[in-house]
């Protein structure tokens, strides 16, 4: 199989992954909070969209399902979250829009 191809279809497959999202998601790495239930935790926003953020926490079995999302540089900006998916120390998550 000529190189090329093989090119070609790593990248079909990594621009297909990125057809699931509706927006780009833009690197920020910023400090924010994972806030529930009266509790605070530290986090990092790694990065982050209109529909949802990618987090890195500490210890990950400490975030529940559902939480807010307070971005420290700015405690007016709060997402209501669901998290998607977890790996290792990273979260990701959608933003539950209001009804």
């Amino acid at each position: 199989m000529p190189i090329a191809h093989v090119c070609v279809n790593k990248a079909w497959g990594a621009s297909r992954v990125d057809e699931k999202r509706r927006h780009p998601r833009t690197e920020v790495n910023e400090p924010g909070y994972v806030s529930s239930g009266g509790s605070v935790m530290h986090c990092t926003i790694v990065n982050i969209s209109p529909d949802g953020a990618a987090i890195e926490v500490e210890n990950p079995a400490f975030v529940p399902h559902r939480f807010r999302l307070v971005m420290a540089n700015d405690a007016s900006v709060v997402h209501e979250c669901q998290v998607i998916w977890s790996k290792k120390t990273r979260i990701g998550v959608s933003f539950i829009k209001p009804a």
